[in-house]
């Protein structure tokens, strides 16, 4: 995909509102207008007083003129200013949603690349960023930019020497300009960098602070967070150092046109070519050219971020989406789901090496191996939060990136390791894997998902705000309820993913004899820690170091996997330890 350039961009977010931009820019060069006809009306007032005009009523009259003028340039300031930043807020919005959507439309490996703070600052921070840009440099600077220009070219009617004269700041400016971008390079980019290691690492010590506390590492941990903000005050500093002197040049000459005007002006009437009130009108005219370029030119640090602020924004809508086709073509038939030769890369390293597995519709199926050996990996293929980058997973028989992605996931239930709750209701947690599913459904999938009596335990019970990522409840409570959720979806293939890791072996117990009652007839894929949990699994396939070391039973893998065979034997000796552990605690507290 070709990627857009940062001006074309700016066009097609104005686009959206192009209405309400259109009028403002209009109504910002009229108001700018009116700004200069003071200045023209006294040039002419100081002509008359020249020509010995004592009429007081004619200066009555331009001087109401002119206060006019004033007054209705504020007001029609007000109104561009009012429709630039309905426009803006409008398009801001539209890009926020229009982020979010990408998010869910691209590989999940491309999401996971960063992390949540870089995300936050992007949809939060950098989209406020681009306010300026829309609501007040497309008005404003089109605006006090184009007016000047017209007025130098009038000056230029009246007399070109005069007119030629405004330039001699213009040069002047225009190179402590140059400069101050030569200094000015990166500076802004280094800033969003530190800015960024700042915000991941205070978000990294806020979520870990209580491990800090419990261990005693508070001095250390803060340093890392001190240092990080020491580097992003250090590289803000240095930036406006280089560029201090430099930009104060610019600001100070490029608006200076009676740096000019005067000596040349003074010289041409002193040596006869110049008439004393053209003089008077060039000078007043100039006077008039510069509010509107400082104010043009105040836009010049913003102008150097414009590149930056979009260019994060527009690198993730540029970002590949996941190719899905609009309409189902091909219905598949039944459930079987089949990887053929699936190699995926995460970022440079390729962590699948060519995975050949068949699953069964209606079996229980179970993926292990070792921590980081790829298990999860393979259930989101299959789940298609990615892609891989060879081979095919087909479902019923069809290539799923020849299906829809809506009605493919709707195919699919998972349930991850880690899942998230929303800050809402217990209840319109659940509801989220049935749209519009009602209370009856939602606590029917909660009581088979064993939800229901701790629920009810709760002071508001359905109702319970669980808050941010479900903060108000244990890790295994959460577990159950995203497994509630996904029962609800009532998908023909469910995939648990270490589901049952934060849960006890009571709840595990009942959330594994529900989770049987629910999969009859669809096709359940486990990936799993606890071997126990898999042992009566209809297939289980071994992953180690992305590669399929063996499938089987249970009994078929202990004899012939002799990987499979060392993980059980240390699952056993763990639970017997644990078993005697919790015997010994029991008899302790008998006797005490």
């Amino acid at each position: 995909m070709k990627k857009k350039s940062t001006l074309s961009w700016i066009f097609e977010f104005a686009g959206r509102k192009i209405t309400y931009f259109g009028w403002s820019v209009v109504l910002a060069i009229f108001g700018v207008a009116l700004s200069f006809a003071p200045y023209l009306i006294m040039s002419d007032i100081v002509v008359q007083l020249l020509n010995d005009n004592r009429e007081w009523q004619y200066y009555l009259q331009k001087v109401l003129l002119m206060a006019g003028c004033w007054v209705l340039r504020l007001t029609l300031h007000s109104i561009s200013t009012s429709l630039s930043h309905m426009g803006t807020f409008n398009v801001l919005g539209s890009v926020r949603r229009q982020l979010c959507e990408k998010l869910s439309t691209i590989p999940l490996g491309s999401v996971l690349a960063d992390n949540s703070g870089a995300y936050k600052n992007i949809i939060v921070e950098r989209v406020d960023s681009m306010e300026t840009t829309l609501a007040h440099i497309i008005p404003e600077f089109s605006a006090n930019i184009i007016l000047p220009i017209i007025i130098f070219v009038y000056l230029l009617t009246v007399d070109w020497r005069m007119g030629l004269a405004n330039l001699i700041s213009v040069v002047i400016g225009g190179f402590m300009a140059v400069g101050m971008l030569l200094k000015s390079r990166g500076g802004y980019e280094v800033s969003v960098q530190k800015t960024k290691a700042l915000n991941d690492t205070a978000v990294e010590y806020i979520n870990g602070i209580e491990v800090i506390k419990a261990f005693g590492k508070s001095k250390t941990s803060y340093d890392k967070f001190v240092t990080a903000a020491r580097e992003g005050a250090d590289c803000f500093i240095g930036w406006m150092r280089r560029c201090i002197w430099w930009q104060t040049g610019f600001m100070s000459f490029m608006p200076a046109t009676f740096l000019g005007v005067l000596p040349v002006g003074l010289l041409l009437v002193n040596n006869g070519s110049l008439t004393p009130d053209k003089f008077v009108m060039s000078v007043i005219l100039s006077a008039g050219l510069i509010t509107p370029l400082i104010v043009a030119f105040s836009y010049t640090d913003d102008f150097l971020k414009i590149k930056t602020i979009f260019g994060e924004v527009t690198e993730i809508l540029e970002r590949e989406d996941m190719k899905r086709p609009e309409n189902l073509t091909k219905e598949p038939s039944g459930s079987d789901i089949k990887l053929s030769n699936i190699k995926f890369k995460y970022k440079d390293t390729e962590v699948l090496h060519g995975i050949n597995m068949e699953i069964k519709q209606g079996e229980v199926s179970a993926i292990v191996g070792p921590s980081g050996s790829g298990k999860s990996t393979v259930a989101r293929l299959i789940d298609s939060l990615w892609d891989p980058n060879e081979g095919e997973i087909t479902f019923g028989g069809v290539n799923i990136k020849d299906m829809p992605l809506d009605y493919y996931m709707s195919q699919i239930a998972y349930v991850a390791q880690d899942n998230y709750l929303f800050d809402l209701s217990i209840k319109e947690n659940i509801r989220l894997g049935k749209k519009g599913a009602t209370d009856e459904e939602v606590i029917d999938a909660a009581m088979k998902c064993g939800c229901h009596e701790f629920i009810l335990g709760l002071e508001n019970g359905y109702d319970t705000i669980v808050g941010g990522a479900g903060g108000h409840l244990s890790g295994g409570e959460r577990q159950r309820i995203c497994i509630a959720r996904a029962m609800l979806k009532n998908a023909p293939v469910v995939i648990l993913d270490e589901a049952t890791a934060y849960t006890d072996p009571e709840n595990e117990a009942l959330v594994q004899s529900s989770v049987a009652k629910l999969v009859k007839g669809k096709t359940l894929i486990v990936i799993a820690h606890r071997l126990s949990t898999i042992v009566d699994a209809d297939k289980i396939f071994v992953i180690n170091q992305g590669n399929l070391e063996a499938s089987g039973t249970h009994e078929e893998l202990l004899v012939s996997c002799a990987l499979y065979s060392k993980m059980w034997a240390a699952h056993s000796m763990a639970k017997d330890n644990a078993d005697a552990v919790g015997a010994i605690s029991g008899k302790e507290a008998f006797n005490g």
